[in-house]
């Protein structure tokens, strides 16, 4: 079991601090704004929540869908899903047998390193993009570099772009980013 309370809780505060004009802003992530951004982070809020509670169905069926707009209550909702989504994943439970998240199955203690690497990856897009710092524990993130390692060496087509090169003793979140495609030093 992995606790990503603490990670949850810092992407969550960081979705309360981004302002109405800096929804249109671009992100690492290329292909997403600020505003489709937040929008994938409480739409996998609630997704993974779902796959650790086992609750298959729309949630855990359907991938992830582009441009799709921002609730009203975002600025409240989003947060909270991502503490329930912290909460549901402290469940043992939620780490046994296989689940399930964009119409994929994989083994639960794969499915849980996946969130806790989509909150992290995805806090840290949404800190560049506005400008706002970032922080995540170093244990967590020692925890997530080998499982975006293991996806730069055998490459799932429209995960990550090609891992970014950096220097070996490079900060730990730099490293993690890096593997995911990501220019640490974004916007350069």
């Amino acid at each position: 079991m992995i606790d990503m309370t603490t990670a949850c809780a810092r992407t969550a505060e960081l979705l309360a601090a981004v302002g109405d004009d800096q929804l249109s802003r671009p992100t690492p992530c290329r292909e997403m704004d600020a505003a489709a951004l937040v929008t994938h982070l409480g739409g996998l809020a609630s997704a993974f929540t779902a796959a650790a509670r086992k609750e298959f169905g729309e949630l855990t069926d359907t991938p992830p869908v582009p441009g799709a707009s921002l609730d009203d209550d975002w600025r409240s909702d989003y947060p909270r899903r991502l503490v329930g989504l912290a909460a549901a994943w402290l469940d043992s439970a939620a780490w046994e047998r296989m689940t399930r998240a964009g119409g994929i199955d994989f083994p639960a203690e794969v499915g849980g390193l996946i969130a806790l690497t989509e909150v992290v990856v995805h806090g840290w897009d949404l800190a560049r993009a506005v400008g706002l710092p970032y922080r995540v524990d170093e244990d967590l993130l020692g925890l997530i570099l080998p499982h975006v390692a293991a996806f730069a060496e055998n490459p799932v087509e429209g995960l990550f772009d090609a891992p970014v090169v950096v220097p070996g003793d490079a900060p730990l979140l730099d490293r993690v980013v890096a593997m995911t495609g990501r220019e640490p030093g974004w916007p350069a």
